[in-house]
């Protein structure tokens, strides 16, 4: 009798467990559409607009990537001032590449576009009119239902500084293997420390694939920030932190970043 009672109860679980799971892709389904709307309205295709129709053709022309403030056409991206904060700028691929669910970019050849994010950020120091230093600068990239743009582009800015303290508190914890559960600025995300190195060479988008059968499944919902860190040992490198768009959350990396680059001022924390 008891384990008819049991068999009865975990058949009551699994229908509930069920009904919650489809009632969170029901959220997810008319987040998606909502987010789908509101990008219509803002023009979600005016990103590669601007770099397909105006930055490519000038640089290809007069070799001046106006409106971008660059245009690398061998390596295929353009570098794009955003109206957002005085110093963010955005790495946008010169092909069309929806965002990070693109299947383009876990292809083996894919372009690094990370590598070439980092070394835009030259461009926010330029607007900052100041040096500012390595571990201080994040990128970001963020997921289907965080974003109004449907051409990938990668946020460079000012790195949130009590992101930056959180996860100086968290180092020792990281290393080559992916780490659960480090908890920087009110989410825990997954945590992978890369040597400085090994950029240039590393397809983030495949690494944070890796070991999750969710993200392979469905890399609409990712979200990914790369932060500059400088390990206990005085090693160079960068934390990758990968995070899902879920119930009540879009998949919003760009939050680790700071616009308003507070570093920049006397008390960050202000």
């Amino acid at each position: 009798m008891a384990s008819i009672d049991r068999s009865k109860a975990a058949a009551r679980w699994n229908r509930r467990y069920r009904l919650l799971a489809a009632c969170g892709l029901i959220v997810l389904a008319g987040l998606a559409a909502w987010r789908t709307g509101l990008a219509r309205r803002v023009d979600s295709n005016a990103l590669w607009r601007v770099v397909h129709n105006l930055c490519v053709p000038d640089e290809a022309s007069n070799h001046s990537p106006t409106p971008c403030v660059a245009v690398d056409l061998a390596k295929g991206y353009a570098v794009l001032r955003d109206e957002r904060g005085a110093t963010q700028v955005l790495v946008i691929p010169t092909a069309k590449v929806t965002g990070i669910e693109d299947p383009a970019v876990l292809k083996p050849d894919a372009p690094n576009y990370w590598q070439d994010a980092w070394d835009a950020r030259q461009y926010v120091e330029q607007s900052a009119h100041r040096p500012i230093p390595r571990d201080d600068i994040g990128l970001a990239i963020n997921s289907l239902y965080g974003r109004s743009q449907n051409q990938l582009h990668i946020h460079v800015d000012c790195l949130d500084p009590y992101a930056k303290r959180e996860l100086d508190a968290a180092l020792g914890r990281l290393g080559p293997a992916w780490v659960d559960r480090v908890h920087i600025r009110y989410r825990d995300y997954r945590a992978l420390w890369i040597p400085e190195a090994s950029l240039a060479t590393t397809n983030l988008f495949r690494r944070a694939v890796e070991g999750d059968p969710a993200a392979r499944r469905d890399m609409s919902r990712e979200t990914l920030a790369l932060l500059p860190e400088t390990s206990p040992s005085g090693a160079r490198g960068f934390v990758l932190l990968e995070d899902r768009a879920s119930i009540g959350y879009e998949g919003h990396a760009e939050n680790l970043l700071d616009h308003k680059c507070r570093f920049l001022t006397s008390n960050p924390y202000w």
